[in-house]
């Protein structure tokens, strides 16, 4: 299993919010921190865009990155969100054990 860091802007720190809750909730992502106060600066379309967004880092692994992509572009209000995804070169091994465990579907704890 290879650790991963996803980032998606959001329009808001709530939406930023229900994504991550889906994407926790779903076993796609171990935790989910959700970063209120970004401004970014942007082209669309031709266009150079400023707005106030939210920055959603999700922590997975490489196996669900794919699902995680159709899943948040479903959910999110952008026409083509920004999220992309790299892998992590090194962590605490406590770290990576806690996100496989977290993204299992078969662990269950009472």
């Amino acid at each position: 299993m290879t650790p991963y860091l996803v980032a998606i802007s959001t329009g808001s720190t709530a939406e930023a919010e229900a994504i991550a809750r889906a994407m926790v909730e779903g076993r796609l992502a171990a935790a989910a921190n959700v970063v209120p106060g970004v401004r970014s600066l942007y082209r669309w379309r031709g266009e150079i865009h400023q707005a106030a967004e939210a920055m959603l880092v999700l922590k997975t692994h490489g196996d669900l990155v794919g699902e995680i992509i159709d899943r948040v572009k479903a959910l999110h209000s952008y026409t083509s969100p920004a999220i992309v995804a790299w892998p992590i070169a090194a962590a605490n091994p406590d770290t990576i054990d806690w996100i496989g465990r977290e993204t299992d579907p078969g662990t269950a704890f009472a």
